[in-house]
Order: structure tokens, then C-alpha cells, then sequence
């Protein structure tokens, strides 16, 4: 598995990009994953046609946009981009709109980015490597910022202060937490690192599994799961598939992941 350093090179980071509106945005993210070789011209259209097909579901945390798309024969590579916008632009998201960064990624399997998702998902979801990341005043610093990944502080305020005892599971078998999005290699995965963030707080990891999804997927495994996990949008397309579907509107927060899991089990 390839880092998120390894994955996101400096010359992938553009700071203070003007876009008129989200379509350019992911086209400037799109256009720099085109410069270092990742992808084609196509890949750029087919992540707008993602937004356009399933809404702003890509919008997973306040200002966050993360774009993608299935992989494709216009993925030359695994790899991503970063463009942090001189303005905000609207994605048309309920909750987390408007956006001030887009990290675009182009997989070429769902296995290659699993560590650099996982890194990305602490690295946003940490306050203060959140606001370096923000303040940082060329690609350059970004980079360097992305490269000291460091786990989050436990006393954080954001974090439960305590945490439930897990009962056995029936029969001595997994739960089964199914998170979901339109393509099953981005934002899907990026919730399932979250939440097993949250898991191995409450020491749960042996009792639940959590795999990512798509929306055609999903409904052919929901009977497998206790629950599924999911931005809005994706939420209406699943529609009934005879499990609980729950929203998750920050995909970077494990307050929130935690608070649906805590409701999840009732405890």
C-alpha cells in the first residue's frame, strides 16, 4: 500500500486557486492529477459526472469536497491532487457548503490508497493539522505538513469521554457496518477509516467489521449488516434495503461517527 505522501507529490498542490464554481474546481483538481501523469482529460469529466449522477455527496466534511470517480481505463495511475480555492464555491451540499478544498483521487483498485485514505482521514479529522494545513503558505509547507502525520491527541475535547462495554456478539459472530458511496473506492472508504478509528477507541474492532461500498453493492449486501453508513444523497438513492441507513454529514469526525454508533447499539 502506497502513502499519502506517495500518492499526493508537491507538484499535485495548488494553494489559492480561483474557480467560478464546483465544476471548475474539481477541474483544477482534475487537470493536476493529468500533470503528474495519474490520469487522462476523461477522468476530469467522468468525477463531474459522478457529481451530476449522485449529487454532492463527494462533500464530506464542512468546506471539504472530495473528488472521484469509479476506476477507469482515464486512471493511468493511483494518485491524487489537492487544491486548496482562493474563494469559496458552492457544491450544493445541506451541511457542509461552501467549499475552500477539493482532494481529488483517481484509484486504479480499492486497494492501493487504503493507507494513504486512512492517513488523510486522521490528518483532517485533527484540529490542528487541519488549521496547518490551511494556513500553510506554499505546496511546499502543505507537504511538509501532510508528511508529519501524527496521531490525534486522546484528551482532545471532540472525544467521547468514556467508552461502552462491548457484549459478546450472538453466537460468537461479526457485526457487519457497511458504509456506502456511489463508487466504493472514495468517500465510502474514507468513512470506513473513521469509523474504525472510533472502534478501536471503544475496543470494539474484534466485534465489528466495516467494509466499504458502493450503492449496487450495498443493497445486494445489506442483509449481511447491522446498519449502513452514509452521506445524505446516497441515503435516497439506497432507499429501503431493510437495514437501518444512517447520515453521517462529516466524514472526518469521529464525534459524529461515534454518536451514530452510540445510537446504533444504544448505548
Amino acid at each position: 500500500m502506497e502513502d499519502l505522501k506517495d500518492l499526493l507529490p508537491v507538484e499535485a498542490v495548488r494553494l489559492d486557486v480561483r474557480a467560478a464554481d464546483w465544476r471548475e474546481a474539481i477541474g483544477a483538481a482534475g487537470r493536476l492529477m493529468v500533470e503528474t501523469g495519474a490520469t487522462t482529460d476523461e477522468y476530469t469529466r467522468e468525477m463531474v459526472v459522478n457529481v451530476e449522477e449522485n449529487g454532492p455527496y463527494i462533500v464530506i466534511a464542512p468546506g471539504v469536497a472530495f473528488a472521484h470517480s469509479r476506476p477507469s481505463p482515464a486512471v493511468l495511475s493511483t494518485g491524487m491532487s489537492w487544491v486548496r480555492l482562493a474563494g469559496p464555491v458552492e457544491f450544493g451540499h445541506e451541511s457542509n457548503d461552501p467549499v475552500t478544498l477539493v482532494v481529488a483521487l483517481a484509484a486504479q483498485d480499492s486497494a492501493a490508497h487504503t493507507s494513504a485514505m486512512a492517513s488523510l482521514a486522521r490528518l483532517l479529522g485533527d484540529p490542528d493539522t487541519a488549521a496547518a494545513l490551511a494556513a500553510a503558505p506554499t505546496p511546499e509547507a502543505l507537504h511538509a505538513v501532510l508528511a508529519g502525520e501524527r496521531p490525534s491527541d486522546d484528551s482532545e475535547t471532540s472525544e467521547p469521554a468514556t467508552t461502552p462495554e462491548p457484549a459478546e456478539p450472538r453466537a460468537g459472530s461479526l457485526h457487519k457496518i457497511l458504509t456506502v458511496c456511489g463508487n466504493g473506492v472514495g468517500t465510502s472508504l474514507f468513512l470506513k477509516n473513521t469509523l474504525e478509528q472510533v472502534l478501536d477507541r471503544w475496543g470494539w474492532s474484534r466485534f465489528v467489521t466495516v467494509e466499504a461500498t458502493d450503492t449496487i453493492s450495498a443493497k445486494g449486501k445489506a442483509s449481511e449488516a447491522v446498519v449502513l453508513l452514509t452521506s445524505r444523497e446516497i441515503a435516497r438513492t439506497l432507499g429501503d434495503v431493510g437495514r437501518p441507513v444512517k447520515v453521517v454529514q462529516d466524514f472526518t469526525s469521529t464525534a459524529e461517527v461515534d454518536a451514530v454508533l452510540r445510537d446504533t447499539y444504544d448505548v
